[in-house]
């Protein structure tokens, strides 16, 4: 069977009402490739009283991975990085040994009705680059291979798939892809990564006949190629890569091989000693229960 295993996910807020549905880390795998932390976020239509800007908060040890299908983020980091994101770029910022951001409403849309919809992942470095220095990188949308196969839209965000190298620079083997097919289209997926899942994003899909409901992820047996079929038009995600190089601690935003580096970034952040966010006054404080 194609599918080894099947996640449904649980909602969390995050303030403000912005509710996200959360598939990566679960109690069954705690990544899939170097994803190790997956969210998605509506569609929502936003009301003009509405609040989801997220005020600075640290990361180390991964590179966040933020993608829109509706909406715009302001991000702004403590390395000097601004940059609007928008529907259809890849933005990779490589937390390595510490970086501060923040994720806010672009001011245009401030008290505008507006839609809001992405993905936000976290891939985990491997544990020889977890101490690099700090980084994020814009990939436009144009920069993106977007072509068909066999009918099927496909959008090579990370990674190499039917041919086409997305020009996103990794430390592991990685696969993202975006992928749109119509009604009663199928699209075989071969040679994937050792590691990977599909997660719709909209419609009805089959693996190997194998129905895949919305808000679900399959982890995937890939030993074997799968065929997708759409029963409706639909879209869906796929993610992968390599295994992690061994097992990681999470607590809240850090995540490293070493207990002792969370909790380390931990103390750090609540004294400060992370760079600030030029032009950024506010801060999240320290949650008061440490993960795993």
């Amino acid at each position: 069977m194609s599918i080894a295993s099947v996640l449904k996910g649980h909602e969390k807020d995050l303030g403000g009402g912005f509710v996200v549905r959360r598939y990566l880390p679960a109690a069954v795998k705690q990544a899939v490739g170097p994803f190790i932390f997956f969210d998605h976020f509506g569609p929502v239509d936003v009301p003009v009283d509405a609040n989801h800007d997220v005020r600075p908060h640290p990361h180390i040890g991964l590179a966040t991975v933020t993608y829109l299908f509706e909406g715009a983020i302001d991000h702004r980091d403590s390395i000097g990085s601004v940059q609007r994101i928008e529907p259809g770029a890849i933005n990779w910022m490589t937390a390595g040994r510490g970086i501060v951001h923040s994720e806010r409403t672009p001011k245009d849309l401030v008290g505008v009705p507006h839609r809001t919809h992405g993905l936000q992942l976290w891939a985990a470095l491997p544990a020889a680059h977890e101490e690099d220095e700090p980084n994020f990188v814009h990939t436009p949308a144009a920069d993106i291979p977007d072509f068909t196969v066999d009918g099927a839209r496909v959008k090579v965000l990370i990674g190499t798939a039917f041919g086409k190298t997305s020009p996103v620079a990794t430390y592991s083997q990685t696969l993202y892809l975006d992928v749109t097919l119509q009604a009663g289209q199928e699209l075989g997926l071969a040679s994937l990564p050792e590691e990977a899942a599909i997660y719709p994003i909209s419609g009805q899909l089959e693996i190997d006949g194998v129905p895949l409901a919305l808000h679900t992820m399959a982890l995937l047996d890939t030993r074997s190629a799968q065929l997708v079929r759409a029963d409706s038009a639909a879209q869906f995600m796929v993610i992968g890569g390599e295994p992690l190089d061994g097992h990681r601690f999470m607590f809240w935003n850090f995540v490293s091989s070493r207990k002792e580096r969370v909790l380390q970034a931990g103390e750090d952040w609540t004294a400060q000693r992370f760079a600030a966010v030029p032009g950024e006054t506010e801060w999240i404080p320290l949650p008061p229960k440490v993960g795993k």
